[in-house]
Formats: structure tokens, C-alpha cells, sequence
């Protein structure tokens, strides 16, 4: 098939800038301290910090929180 998708590792200031763009434009009603944490504790867990990481997470949160993702 020959497709090649990356996924790259990125810091942890350019992973909370992705979050933060996400939690602006869906409008998710959570305090900076609260993603923040769960952002850390998502990343450790998924071994990584990446666009896709940063996504998953915002995923999650909005179902947690009970917000579509509109």
C-alpha cells in the first residue's frame, strides 16, 4: 500500500498549545489547572505528546464533560 503516516513527538508547551486551541474552538467548559493535569496524566499514559495525543485527549474530555465536539 505504501501510505506513511508520523506522528511526532513534540514538547510539552507545543502538546498544552494544541489542547488549548481545541478547548477555545469547541468551546469546553474546564479550567486551564483541570485539562492541564489531565493532559500530563493522558500523555504519560499514551508514552507520547503528539498532535494525535492532544486529539485523543480532547476526545475524551468532551465526552467526559458531556459537550459534542461541533
Amino acid at each position: 500500500f505504501g501510505l506513511w503516516l508520523g506522528f511526532h513527538n513534540c514538547d510539552q508547551e507545543t502538546y498544552f498549545a494544541m489542547i488549548a486551541g481545541y478547548v477555545a474552538h469547541y468551546g469546553l467548559k474546564i479550567s486551564e489547572e483541570d485539562w492541564r493535569a489531565g493532559a500530563v496524566e493522558w500523555s504519560m499514559t499514551r508514552g507520547a505528546r503528539s498532535g494525535r495525543v492532544a486529539w485523543q485527549f480532547i476526545q475524551e474530555l468532551a465526552g467526559r464533560l458531556g459537550q459534542p465536539l461541533e
